[in-house]
């Protein structure tokens, strides 16, 4: 589409002074840029993700052992630590296969997206394992707990937005 006169203004569309849309930064100005804004941008570990995971499991424990009738360890609080390690163990076991790709003598981006997506895929096959085994070989576990501590666990990456 060809741009047309303003009919409210003098000056055309095309007598517009163009704008620089991108600009190179040397490297030297790119490592000033990360020092000015380090203390505001902090990287967070994934390994500090698994760590508030397991944080957050216990502290459901803790409010799960309120319902139990004798009050502490029940089978709430046993749902609850079942619900947890269904989070944790998965995101443990993938974020050790990433580190074990880094550390490869063979380390360019195809392996490392090799080792990122069966990761991923091994991640998402042991929690179903998890779920299924927990389902056939614990007798009388409580879902509710189980799932709320899985679902609060499995949300602590969205957390880690806030401690940065």
């Amino acid at each position: 589409m060809i741009p047309k006169k303003n009919h409210f203004s003098d000056i055309d569309e095309w007598d517009k002074p163009e704008e620089e849309a991108f600009r190179d930064y040397s490297k030297e100005e790119i490592g000033a840029l990360q020092q000015q804004n380090a203390s505001k941008y902090r990287t967070l570990s994934p390994w500090e993700i698994i760590l508030a995971q397991v944080l957050i499991t216990f502290v459901s424990m803790v409010i799960w052992s309120i319902f139990g009738k004798p009050v502490g360890v029940s089978l709430y609080t046993q749902s609850a630590l079942l619900g947890g390690l269904i989070s944790v163990l998965p995101s443990a076991l993938f974020l050790t296969g990433l580190e074990l790709a880094k550390k490869s003598q063979r380390l360019n981006p195809g392996s490392y997206l090799a080792a990122l997506v069966s990761g991923e895929f091994i991640k998402i096959a042991t929690t179903l394992m998890l779920f299924v085994g927990i389902a056939y070989l614990v007798p009388g576990v409580l879902w509710v707990p189980l799932l709320v501590t899985y679902l609060l666990a499995l949300k602590c990456v969205w957390l880690a937005w806030l401690w940065r």
